[in-house]
């Protein structure tokens, strides 16, 4: 599995700039436990640590309620709820497909 944190400066409809991204990859299968792992060492890889909310999707973490996620990310976490948050996510789904196919 890879993932990319990506730490973006957005509107609600748009990426003003991106500040840095963050990455992190493990072989081991997909769980709950192993993506939170790794999409918090992803985070942690940022240049600089976010003072602003962890944005995901849903999905990416199985479903789980938002609270229960944001037990392992700080500042905060929260799922996707402007078109500017979705086109960050999309944006780091995009830097981690990347890195994945250069892993191979």
């Amino acid at each position: 599995m890879v993932a990319a944190a990506v730490h973006a400066v957005i509107d609600s409809s748009r990426i003003r700039s991106i500040e840095g991204m963050g990455f992190a990859s493990v072989r081991e299968g997909p769980t709950l436990d192993a993506t939170l792992a790794l999409t918090a060492e992803a985070v942690g890889n940022l240049p600089e640590p976010p003072d602003c909310p962890i944005v995901s999707e849903g999905g990416e973490f199985y479903g789980e309620p938002a609270e229960l996620v944001a037990l392992s990310f700080r500042p905060e976490f929260k799922y996707v709820e402007s078109i500017g948050e979705r086109a960050t996510v999309q944006t780091a789904h995009h830097a981690a497909y990347a890195a994945r196919d250069l892993l191979r």
